[in-house]
């Protein structure tokens, strides 16, 4: 049966009564039956079928459990799959590259919508853990990459390539480039891109470029797949936020108008180096409450660098630990593991809200840090600005993608907070840079920490 032949029948099924389908699985041979779940095209979503033309990169950018990573395996599998087992595909060398090794193993190979659940007895690869492989019984083969690593793509060749959750990559330019210039084998070499939008320069110029095509969906495209109540919930919560806009519709949404901070500037801003010798600050901006409603508590670990005057010292966020839906004490707790994992030297906690009982609580969870307390006196956007500056001057960096804190940040206006409760994970990077570069007086003789 042809494409359109099965894309027309799964839509008389579809639309028809269950006696309909029944009679239509009655009548198919126990071959027939036993290979149905493995044709995709009769099954497939819209969104998840490649588009006709001359295209090099097909992006697909939609919703959590939008049906993007069955789409992605199915690609791959309808390139190097021939029409017999042995024979050869289309594709005999695939590039999978994923935020990291790991998640490219879980979700894009072993995951319920990848390669190997989707693909049928005969023609299903085989894992080689040790060299990071899948290989089909026709010859083919694709390899895992990390966007950690885009130098593990210099020297190797491919003819396909499958990169899932571009967005979140860390060193997504850098692991891009690479890729591109190993695409190389075949006449025609192709690379299908799964992804939930983010507003970041790479994902935007892709769009843009000529020879990509792109399909978009919402996470309702793929109810019939997602656990009752699962939508009904998403929606009631988030709703028409921007974080549902995002994460739900699959909408590329820009930076607030007047924002403090911009995706173009904070992706300039990126590194992948530990700075040696410097003094960590783990900083906590705390819930009002301790309930599943709650906002989130702010927890952002700083490292600054001391060298120079004071005016010169630059500091690099090494981590965004905040924690959501937590009890005083897991909070606490979190803050005080976020301390010691990175052996810092002082932790700073804003008591606006919860006064005395944020320290006697810290003190209670862990009596060995080394805490002060700060207290607000200006409004979240006065505090934010000569933080925002310091970024402007290149001084702040981060260590690879703060996913979450950077959604926040791009929503900081000189009008306030446009997002959805409170920035409390900015509240937190405020009050670590601030105590790391903008608290009047030198701190140079304070001790300094072993490199990191």
């Amino acid at each position: 049966m042809t494409l359109p032949g099965l894309k027309s029948a799964a839509g008389w099924l579809a639309s028809g009564p269950p006696e309909r389908v029944e009679s239509f699985l009655a009548g198919l041979s126990d071959g027939a039956l036993a290979a149905l779940p493995y044709l995709f095209e009769f099954w497939a979503l819209p969104h998840q079928l490649p588009p006709e033309g001359d295209w090099l990169t097909w992006v697909i950018l939609g919703g959590r459990g939008a049906g993007k990573t069955r789409a992605g395996s199915e690609w791959v599998r309808a390139m190097v799959e021939g029409p017999t087992p042995a024979a050869p595909g289309r594709a005999r060398r695939v590039a999978l590259v994923g935020e990291t090794y790991d998640q490219a193993l879980a979700v894009m190979v072993k995951g319920e919508s990848g390669l190997i659940a989707c693909s049928p007895p005969d023609r299903c690869p085989r894992w080689i853990a040790g060299e990071r492989r899948l290989e089909w019984p026709n010859g083919a083969e694709a390899r895992l990459y990390s966007a950690h690593d885009p130098e593990a793509l210099r020297g190797p060749q491919f003819d396909a390539a499958w990169c899932d959750e571009l967005a979140k990559w860390p060193k997504g330019q850098d692991t891009w480039d690479m890729l591109q210039f190993a695409l190389r084998l075949g006449e025609a070499p192709r690379q299908v891109v799964t992804t939930t939008p983010r507003n970041i320069g790479l994902l935007k110029a892709l769009l843009a470029r000529e020879g990509t095509v792109v399909t978009r969906a919402a996470t309702e495209a793929n109810r019939a797949h997602l656990a009752p109540g699962f939508l009904r919930e998403v929606r009631a919560r988030y709703g028409q936020t921007r974080l549902g806009r995002q994460e739900l519709d699959g909408e590329m949404l820009e930076d607030a108008e007047d924002a403090l901070w911009t995706r173009a500037r904070l992706d300039g801003l990126r590194t992948d180096a530990v700075p040696e010798g410097a003094r960590v600050i783990v900083a906590v901006d705390p819930p009002v409450t301790g309930h599943a409603g709650s906002d989130a508590c702010g927890i952002v670990v700083l490292a600054v660098v001391e060298e120079g005057p004071p005016h010169d010292w630059r500091a690099v966020v090494l981590e965004d630990a905040s924690v959501s839906a937590a009890s005083p004490k897991q909070w606490a707790e979190a803050a005080a593991a976020a301390y010691h994992r990175h052996g810092a030297v002082r932790m700073v906690a804003e008591v606006n809200q919860g006064g005395d009982l944020v320290a006697v609580l810290m003190r209670q969870v862990d009596p060995h840090v080394n805490l002060r307390s700060v207290r607000a006196s200006q409004g979240k956007t006065a505090r934010a600005e000569p933080v925002a500056a310091l970024y402007e001057q290149g001084r702040v960096r981060h260590l690879g993608v703060l996913a979450a804190l950077e959604d926040e940040m791009c929503l900081m206006s000189l009008r306030g907070f446009e997002g959805r409760g409170s920035p409390d994970r900015v509240d937190a990077l405020v009050w670590a840079v601030t105590e790391g570069l903008l608290v009047p007086g030198g701190r140079a003789a304070r001790p300094r920490i072993r490199a990191l």
